[in-house]
């Protein structure tokens, strides 16, 4: 499954993901990999478990940084900007004709 970190404390180990589901997921350090971190609205996938404290991630494995899913959100409007202007500029031409 996959689902974007709410929050996550590295000095207390723990934090939260949003699950695609909708549903939320506490998620501890020792679900994550040695060497990766993982931030605020960073892309992770993850194994649901059901444990007698509730929902956890586990196997967590991150696909994207939020910084860079933040980039290319507005990249994104930038081309659809883009893409508007040319239509606008085509209404235009054929106003013209």
């Amino acid at each position: 499954m996959e689902g974007t970190v709410k929050w996550f404390n590295k000095n207390k180990g723990f934090g939260f993901i949003a699950g695609e589901d909708g549903k939320e997921y506490f998620v501890h350090f020792t679900a994550i990999p040695k060497g990766v971190f993982i931030r605020e609205n960073d892309l992770v996938s993850f194994e649901p478990t059901q444990t007698d404290k509730g929902m956890q991630a586990q196997k967590i494995t991150l696909i994207q940084k939020g910084s860079e899913r933040s980039q290319s959100k507005e990249e994104g409007s930038e081309e659809q900007v883009d893409e508007e202007d040319q239509i606008d500029e085509e209404d235009e031409q054929n106003f013209d004709e």
